[in-house]
């Protein structure tokens, strides 16, 4: 499939199917930069959905797949914006610091106006927001879904 803009879309397959991420550099540089970056390392193949809460997001992007954890580079400094936090949005999870967001990201089932300008919004789902919605619920979740893999388009 052609992509408006290969460099700056994420494809990931997952045990419900694709899902189709354009990222926003315009608003989040680093925060993209990273995903890139860890993505091409074939970071995120095999991780799970740790997080799941129906109504509100789901949570990935932690290789020991408990929420805990992230990759062995450095925390980003936050980029917060004024993107709302909305169906589809995708954005940087984080602890309770502000600057503490790595390689865990969620997209929010539905939106989420307590969390503008307090995370970093990278990206939007435009293809298979369903898929999305198929995701297996839980905190944690038991027998969680994955991602298969994750890839730049332009490298595809």
């Amino acid at each position: 499939m052609a992509y408006e803009n290969p460099e700056d879309t994420l494809v990931l397959e997952t045990t419900k199917g694709k899902v189709v991420i354009k990222l926003r550099p315009d608003i989040a540089p680093n925060h993209v930069a990273r995903v890139k970056e860890l993505a091409r390392e074939g970071f995120y193949d095999g991780v799970v959905f740790h997080r799941v809460i129906d109504g509100f997001m789901a949570q990935t992007g932690d290789p020991t797949g408990t929420g805990s954890g992230g990759s062995d580079k450095p925390d980003l400094k936050a980029e917060f914006s004024d993107e709302p936090h909305k169906r589809g949005t995708v954005s940087a999870a984080r602890t309770a610091n502000p600057n503490s967001a790595n390689s865990q990201f969620f997209i929010c089932f539905e939106d989420a106006p307590w969390l503008n300008k307090q995370y970093s919004v990278w990206g939007e789902v435009i293809e298979g927001m369903d898929v999305v919605d198929t995701i297996k619920r839980g905190e944690p979740v038991r027998d969680p879904d994955q991602i298969t893999t994750m890839r730049v388009a332009a490298d595809l």
